[in-house]
Order: structure tokens, then sequence, then C-alpha cells
């Protein structure tokens, strides 16, 4: 069993080689829902001077106890469910809740309300079903601010949105029109 720090850098690990970089390490993966095999992945890993002697219990632990739940495991593969910056990753379109929320920083905020959400450097916008994620993905950014997305009328203005799975929603850009300050939260860390 991996302690907290080694769960930390493993995951880390784990990001950069599925969401960002799996060329740099000689992993090809699925071109359509961004995964590999368990084994392809673990002969990777296991590449990795600090990582020689991980077990695949290893890696199921750091699967279980994300927080964001970064990563899936379906029978004998493994992906990033989002957040990846190489070739882009292809989600069923679906239908949302009425209401996503993004959590971003105090200073990105009036630039976001004014030209909308966009995915910068990654494939898509991430939100989020509820304030917990919304506020994790947020917290990393400087001061707090939660955004409430209108996803019915960001719809009726041609968004498709994409479910990622455990209440991460992706899109390809929200206008600026469907984003609203979520009152009450800006600033403020969810109490858990």
């Amino acid at each position: 069993m991996l302690n907290d720090n080694l769960q930390t850098s493993l995951s880390k690990l784990m990001s950069k080689i599925l969401r960002h970089s799996p060329h740099q390490f000689g992993l090809k993966l699925d071109p359509v829902d961004g995964s590999c095999t368990l084994n392809a992945l673990m002969s990777v890993l296991r590449a990795q001077p600090k990582w020689s002697k991980l077990s695949v219990e290893d890696v199921e632990q750091v699967v279980e106890a994300c927080e964001k739940q970064r990563f899936e495991i379906r029978g004998d593969r493994i992906r990033a469910r989002y957040g990846h910056s190489h070739d882009k990753v292809s989600y069923p379109a679906a239908v949302p809740p009425a209401s996503l929320y993004h959590g971003t920083n105090a200073n990105a905020a009036p630039v976001i309300l004014k030209e909308g959400l966009r995915s910068m450097q990654r494939q898509y916008v991430h939100l989020s079903e509820g304030l917990h994620f919304a506020t994790l993905a947020g917290k990393r950014r400087g001061e707090l601010v939660i955004l409430t997305v209108d996803t019915l009328k960001a719809a009726s203005m041609g968004v498709t949105f994409y479910y990622a799975g455990n209440e991460v929603w992706l899109a390809d850009g929200i206008p600026a029109e469907c984003c609203r300050l979520n009152e009450g939260t800006e600033g403020k860390e969810e109490r858990e």
C-alpha cells in the first residue's frame, strides 16, 4: 500500500502519461476513448526506476483514492477520464443537468464573464455537476470563484456537452452569456 506522498507522486506521473504526453513514454492510447491496456501502462510505469516494483494494486489504489476521479479502469483497460492535452479524445454527446459549475480564480472570472469559457491548453472546458469538484479544480488557481453555467441556454446556442463520468462534463467552449457568478461562493472554499 502506497503512503500519501507516493500516491500523489504516482497520480501525477499517471496524469502526465495518460493525459498529456503518452507518446513521450512510447504509449499509444486508443484514439476513441484515450485508454490503453493496464499491462501497457504498467510496463511504462515500471520502466521508471522509482516505480520498478510497482504493483497493479498500487495503480488501483491511486485510481480509487483520487478525489477528482481522474482515472478509470474498465476490465483490462485504464484511461484518464478528462483533462487531456494530447490527441483529442472522443466522448459521446449527452444531455447535462440544467446547471453545471466551473471553478476558477478571481482574476480570470471577469475575462470569462466577458469572453466565455475556453478550453485553453486542454481539449475541452471542464465542468462539474456539483460544487465539490468545481472547488477542487478552482482552488489551486488562486482566490476561488465558482461560475454557474446555464446548460439549457448554452445548448440552444449550439454547445454540445459530453459526459466524462463521475459528475464531470466537458464542452468545446461556453459563451459568456451562459456564465454567471455563483452567488455566495466567490472567494470561499466549500466546507466539508
